[in-house]
């Protein structure tokens, strides 16, 4: 029976991962600080989600706790890794620097030493479409060059792609970094533009869209995160033969690590996503038109040709399905006696 260590498991993406994993017969060692960056009573009720699996095992602490870390791997023998917890954040990460090298960075080598010390199989982590950061050249491939990050956020998670390949390279550990594309659907986080959106307009409050709401997200469902996020943790990477220091490329490697895009590789105007939204919500939005935040980039969007050629997955769910997945979880959640009034 397989074990597999799931951090940041009462997130949105490591919740839904875990609550797969479950019904799929793995047994699932949850991790989670609980740290209040947003409301804590949603966490606490997706794991109150998980909880009733039997094979399921949540345990209280930080990355950064190094010892109580150590001493979880030695014990329980982790088959596979998947790492989803992190500072999240573009914005939060102006304002909150050190929570981002606390979490980010520290937490991070904390997870690979234990990895490299008690023989993890695969250790599979996410990273962002933020490291792309000033690129301009679309679709983002993994192939690119990603030297220009615009936030701090983005600086730690290409710092984490970096660090992998170090111990996959001198240690032989088979390490697969994820950069996820604009994430949404059911339990999501309250601090994301789709969460903050439904909740100022069915309250009535404006709305704020920056860049004019001349963005461009690749919004990926959730489900297609999780499908992703599956089968790769039985892709192990091995080294590439063809690779070459002399034209090295930065989505593959001589070691056994690897990179992939998860996006919907179709890339949505945000006023064309609010648009989708006020027809679920039965109810216009106020628009506050903004410029561009800092640390924030007008476009995203996946290549994932390698992620289909090297997995078989191509993300595909369409926002109109999406977000009413959404609307109809927003209003069951909150609203829980809305049908009878």
């Amino acid at each position: 029976m397989r074990k597999i260590l799931v951090t940041g498991a009462a997130g949105f993406i490591g919740f839904h991962l875990s609550r797969r994993l479950l019904a799929e017969g793995y047994l699932v060692i949850g991790l989670d600080n609980m740290n209040d960056y947003y409301d804590v009573r949603l966490k606490e009720a997706r794991l109150s989600q998980l909880t009733p699996f039997p094979k399921f095992r949540f345990v209280r602490q930080g990355l950064e706790e190094r010892e109580k870390l150590h001493q979880l791997f030695a014990e329980e023998n982790f088959e596979v890794v998947v790492n989803l917890a992190a500072q999240a954040g573009v914005r939060y990460s102006i304002t909150n620097p050190y929570a981002y090298i606390d979490s980010n960075i520290v937490g991070f080598i904390n997870i690979l030493e234990g990895c490299r010390h008690n023989k993890v199989r695969h250790l599979v982590y996410a990273s962002s479409s933020s490291v792309y950061g000033a690129n301009t050249q679309m679709p983002f491939s993994v192939h690119h060059n990603v030297d220009h990050p615009v936030s701090l956020y983005a600086a730690t998670k290409k710092a984490n792609e970096l660090m992998a390949h170090t111990y996959s390279s001198l240690y032989g550990l088979p390490t697969t970094g994820l950069r996820f594309f604009t994430v949404y659907g059911p339990w999501g986080r309250p601090d994301m533009a789709l969460f903050l959106f439904t909740k100022a307009i069915l309250e009535g409050r404006p709305i704020d869209v920056f860049n004019h709401g001349q963005m461009k997200r690749d919004f990926t469902f959730i489900g297609d995160i999780v499908e992703g996020l599956v089968r790769v943790i039985d892709k192990i990477p091995k080294g590439s033969p063809a690779w070459s220091g002399g034209n090295p490329d930065p989505g593959t490697s001589y070691a056994s690590f690897r990179i992939f895009n998860i996006g919907n590789n179709n890339p949505v105007e945000l006023l064309h996503f609010i648009e989708v939204l006020e027809g679920y919500l039965g109810k216009k939005a106020v628009k506050n038109l903004l410029p561009l935040q800092a640390g924030d980039v007008p476009t995203t969007y996946a290549d994932v040709d390698d992620l289909i050629h090297e997995v078989g997955f191509r993300p595909a769910t369409p926002i109109e399905m999406g977000i009413r997945h959404f609307v109809d979880w927003y209003r069951k959640f909150y609203f829980p006696n809305e049908s009878e009034c």
